[in-house]
């Protein structure tokens, strides 16, 4: 049996041979991710022409370091191509993204992109979403009335996520609120509402914009769900 990094490893290695020559790929945040960005380094030493839009400081100093062409989203009219992980998936290939911190770059270029593929291992799939707590991007200034709104509204558990005693800080400035919802039975519904309120800047909710999910199992299999 694999363990989970080997999983990681072969699903970045696969995502890795999609890219074709002279593509505008997008690049996610993440472990699952950073395997593939990894991988495609490889491919760029070997003569791989591509230029990729990062989703995260983080993966752009990855990038960088590892000499693959970098643009920005302002820069491209479309993106061909967006790899990228997921905390959830349910039978539809709708998402849970955001325990990286990065989901709004991640739901931006996923939104410029004509194929979002998720690679992510079995662990992730779920009937249903909603037992990782959902990711919330909100603007610091009267963060607690947000929170406020969220718990009124849902009765659940609203969490500020902290890093090292402090609130975690995203890469625009923003703060992040994890949401125990437990069970998610309206997507759809959910994202409006909670970008409706007042202070949100983007949910972790990404609904109908995967093209397709590569899943890896323990075993080796790797399979494709959608597409």
């Amino acid at each position: 049996m694999l363990s989970a990094g080997e999983i990681k490893q072969s699903l970045g290695n696969y995502a890795a041979q999609l890219i074709q020559p002279d593509t505008i790929i997008g690049i996610g945040t993440g472990s699952t991710a950073e395997y593939f960005i990894r991988a495609l380094a490889r491919r760029v030493q070997e003569g791989l022409k591509c230029s990729c839009v990062p989703t995260s400081r983080t993966t752009k100093a990855l990038a960088e370091e590892l000499g693959i062409s970098l643009t920005t989203l302002n820069e491209v009219s479309k993106i061909d191509m967006d790899i990228d992980g997921a905390d959830e998936i349910d039978p539809q290939c709708c998402l849970i993204k955001g325990g990286g911190g990065a989901l709004l770059q991640e739901k931006m270029v996923a939104a410029a992109s004509y194929q979002l593929i998720i690679i992510a291992d079995s662990s992730k799939l779920v009937n249903q979403l909603g037992k990782f707590p959902l990711p919330v991007e909100v603007i610091p200034y009267g963060w607690k009335q947000v929170q406020r709104n969220i718990i009124a509204a849902n009765n659940i558990s609203v969490q500020l996520r902290l890093k090292d005693a402090s609130p975690f800080v995203t890469d625009h400035g923003h703060y992040i609120l994890d949401c125990s919802f437990t069970s998610i039975k309206n997507p759809e519904q959910l994202s409006r509402e909670l970008n409706n309120i007042p202070g949100v800047v983007e949910n972790g909710l990404f609904i109908q914009m995967a093209h397709s999910v590569i899943i890896g199992f323990e075993d080796g299999r790797i399979e494709t769900i959608g597409g």
